[in-house]
């Protein structure tokens, strides 16, 4: 009995040597393949307010605090920015307060080094296609924000020359990622709303005149000669939000407005406002939805968020903010009638549900940088490439002239 005991006890000991032999193997052997890759990154422009914030402190520093963007096979890669701009001792006290070890002002020297893969573009509108094309031309991987170029024939050719060249090229679509918007989409793909309407976007908030109290924006924001105006700005934002979840823009028409002529910049200085700082859109789907969205730097909010998407279909509506959708399906749709005489007897806002947050949403713009890192370095897909880039600076394009000629227009398709 007792010789029985001693075998069973051996045998136990046995197997567990041998599971602690397979752990340790199994140990060294994922070491071995968690390899982290470093990948240089040209980030030109991120001393101001949208790449600072958004693109160097919430995507690529947040990125290598988590320890890199973990790829299919276990390996990390690990963003390795140097920060670019014309002022030297802004770019230092940057890199100093976040950690970035390498800065300069000397753009050919960084594109020059081929360390740096991936070259990212966070300037003034005016300044972006010159530098993209030296990017492309140094061979760099092309990461950027829109408008791509100040018109759409600069855009178009910086989509050609990327893919002449062959590198890889992506423009930053942040709204798509925006927990408001994917829990939106989700209701779309799931057939919520039945067949879709209409659609209304309402985006925007008082822009201060820089006087008795300082602007949220930049001065330049409101020159045209410089760049400026809502239309250039926030239509390349609709048109891939309007592309992506609802359907492809067939025409449009447009009204923009200067409702404050004068503000005053940075430095205290009163300026004429060249560009629109209000654009009243109205875009036909090839699919027969109506879109219509209000954007303005002159409004005061009186509604959810600073941007309201209100989906309407036969089935159900829905209204996404930049967090937060709630919906309103058909068997809950109150059935008020016209009657100015009476108190009103209806609480519309209560009457909608709060679509549940079912995960959890990362910031946007990081994780865009995330799926274009991986694009780079691994071949995974990224469909935001400069033709999309494109699309975006043609609606923008035809929005001026629809203002100018007081009329729809039509969107052509854009071809390479």
């Amino acid at each position: 009995m007792i010789s029985e005991i001693k075998k069973f006890v051996l045998r136990i000991i046995r197997r567990i040597f041998f599971i602690a032999v397979d752990l340790i193997y199994q140990k060294e052997k994922v070491g071995i393949e968690m390899a982290q890759h470093k990948i240089g990154i040209i980030m030109n422009g991120v001393t101001g307010r949208m790449g600072t914030n958004q693109h160097l402190i919430r995507s690529i520093k947040a990125i290598r605090e988590q320890g890199g963007v973990m790829l299919k096979n276990d390996d990390t890669l690990m963003p390795d920015p140097i920060l670019i701009g014309r002022n030297e001792k802004k770019l230092k006290a940057l890199a100093e307060t976040h950690g970035i070890e390498r800065y300069s002002t000397d753009l050919e020297a960084a594109l020059a080094d081929d360390y740096n893969e991936i070259y990212f573009d966070s300037q003034t509108t005016v300044r972006r296609a010159d530098s993209i094309k030296q990017a492309i031309a140094a061979g760099k991987h092309i990461y950027c924000e829109k408008p791509t170029a100040t018109n759409l024939e600069g855009s178009i050719e910086l989509a050609k020359l990327a893919r002449e060249a062959g590198v890889k090229n992506g423009v930053v679509q942040d709204k798509l990622f925006l927990p408001g918007l994917l829990k939106l989409k989700r209701l779309i793909d799931s057939g919520f709303f039945g067949e879709i309407l209409s659609v209304r976007m309402e985006f925007g908030y008082w822009v201060f005149e820089g006087d008795w109290q300082e602007a949220q924006r930049p001065s330049w924001n409101y020159r045209k000669e410089d760049g400026g105006g809502i239309i250039v700005d926030m239509f390349a934002h609709w048109r891939y939000v309007i592309d992506n979840l609802f359907g492809n823009v067939k025409a449009v028409s447009c009204i923009g407005a200067t409702h404050i002529p004068e503000r005053v910049d940075e430095n205290g200085k009163t300026y004429k406002a060249t560009a629109d700082d209000a654009a009243y859109g109205t875009f036909e789907l090839e699919n027969g939805i109506i879109v219509q969205a209000n954007s303005s730097w002159a409004v005061r909010v009186n509604r959810d968020d600073l941007l309201t998407i209100q989906v309407d279909g036969t089935e159900g509506s829905a209204v996404a903010g930049l967090r937060d959708c709630k919906v309103q399906h058909r068997v809950n749709t109150p059935k008020p009638t016209w009657n100015p005489d009476i108190e009103n007897p209806f609480d519309f806002q209560s009457q909608w549900q709060e679509v549940p947050t079912n995960e959890v949403y990362d910031n946007g713009f990081k994780v865009q940088w995330e799926l274009f890192l991986k694009h780079v370095f691994a071949d995974e897909a990224f469909p935001w490439d400069l033709l999309e880039g494109a699309k975006g600076t043609q609606l923008s394009d035809l929005g001026l002239k629809s203002w100018e000629e007081r009329r729809w227009i039509d969107v052509p398709e854009i071809k390479l």
